[in-house]
């Protein structure tokens, strides 16, 4: 069946996990085997994503990746402020875990799109980049599509001869939380006794890792944990997905003209203020 009931799609809501800030977190707050933790997940990037293939370039698709561009600006204008998206009911997914960029998610609009309604004006979740403690800079959106689209679907919503779709894949959660779990913000913060959680005789920092980071503290487990396959998962009292999510892709619309830097996969510097 290719619809998605509005049940399941809010389970597959398009919340980006976290991405290279909870390793470097990890690298700088530990001793030896967080720091060893931390270089796992960078390792292992690649068996947790998927990609689209790229294809060739036309000028159709670069017309058609500039007006989306243009019309994300505006859309976006209003976000500029973070604390307008809170109060329109965007959600901070894992607000205390470092992360490279930070995803307001709009629980209604995601599912929509994993139900196969694409909306440019109204993306699944706002991009911001963190600058200090309650400051958030805005760089950007985020669109999902269903897990099974094709990929001539996925061009027909952004190009893929601009843009690279991607899916979080091999993943590896421990038996007590779940995808759902995730959205909610319950990474099992302030436990010892979770697997990924690191003892307080290992690290004397652990307790603060443990309640920011959760089962994600020791980089074992997660999006970005060194665990990529269902008997390592299970061996070390997780819950193998092969796939977390749906399709995703970023758009950065403030990072200038550069199609390869608007639809990148790396985070652009935020705009400077005012512009």
């Amino acid at each position: 069946m290719r619809k998605l009931s509005a049940a399941v799609a809010i389970v597959l809501l398009s919340a980006a996990l976290p991405h290279r800030g909870i390793a470097h977190d990890m690298s700088a707050m530990s001793n030896g085997s967080g720091a060893a933790a931390a270089m796992g997940a960078h390792a292992h990037m690649s068996e947790h994503m998927k990609l689209t293939d790229p294809r060739p370039s036309s000028s159709r698709d670069e017309a058609r990746a500039r007006e989306l561009l243009a019309r994300l600006r505006r859309a976006l204008g209003p976000y500029r402020d973070y604390r307008v998206a809170l109060a329109e009911g965007f959600r901070i997914f894992l607000p205390t875990v470092p992360q490279d960029v930070y995803h307001f998610t709009d629980f209604k609009a995601s599912g929509e799109e994993y139900r196969g309604h694409f909306d440019p004006d109204h993306p699944g979740s706002l991009l911001y980049v963190k600058r200090g403690e309650d400051d958030y800079v805005l760089v950007g959106a985020m669109y999902s599509a269903p897990p099974y689209y094709t990929p001539d679907e996925l061009d027909g919503i952004i190009p893929l001869s601009v843009a690279r779709w991607h899916q979080h894949v091999n993943i590896c959660l421990p038996r007590e939380i779940t995808l759902l779990d995730l959205l909610q913000g319950k990474i099992g913060a302030g436990r010892t006794d979770l697997p990924g959680t690191i003892p307080v005789a290992v690290n004397p920092a652990a307790l603060d890792l443990d309640d920011r980071l959760g089962f994600m503290a020791d980089g074992r487990f997660g999006f970005e944990g060194k665990i990529h396959d269902r008997d390592a998962c299970e061996a070390a009292g997780g819950s193998f997905l092969p796939l977390a999510f749906g399709w995703m892709v970023h758009v950065y619309p403030f990072s200038g003209d550069d199609l390869k830097v608007a639809y990148g996969m790396k985070v652009p510097p935020p705009p400077a203020t005012g512009s």
